[in-house]
């Protein structure tokens, strides 16, 4: 099975959530290559978001669907929010890049209290996966 796969056997309101997810973090930035700018806060961003994807695609390989996918959210993540809140106060960011940065650092924000949460409960104890690569 793969990952596609054992998202697509959760919950509806988990896999909009990602769907929005992978929207504000891959086509979102996108489109701050066309300012001057915010061309710097698109390559940190793609910097950011693509060894998070394949350090989630490594962590399902090996461990299967289990709480601790979110650490490479985590790892590259935090950094990644803290760098985009700091844009935010900058006085040369047009008003079309300010909105599209605070959108995507609003949706990083509220994923790592997810991912924060899910590794803190597997850290505790909570380690069965909810569905492995050879199940299902």
């Amino acid at each position: 099975m793969t990952l596609s796969d054992a998202i697509a056997h959760q919950p509806l309101w988990v896999r909009l959530w990602l769907d929005w997810l992978l929207f504000a973090v891959l086509a979102l930035p996108l489109a701050l290559f066309i300012w001057r700018q915010s061309r710097l806060v698109a390559l940190v961003a793609f910097a950011a978001n693509i060894p998070a994807g394949y350090g989630i695609g490594w962590l399902y390989e090996h461990m299967g669907y289990v709480k601790l996918l979110g650490l490479a959210h985590i790892i590259f993540w935090t950094p990644l929010a803290i760098y985009l809140f700091m844009q935010l106060k900058r006085s040369d960011l047009p008003k079309w890049p300010r909105w599209i940065i605070t959108v995507v650092c609003v949706t990083v924000v509220i994923s790592l209290a997810f991912d924060y949460s899910d590794v803190l409960r597997y850290l505790m104890g909570e380690r069965t996966p909810t569905f492995t690569p050879a199940t299902l």
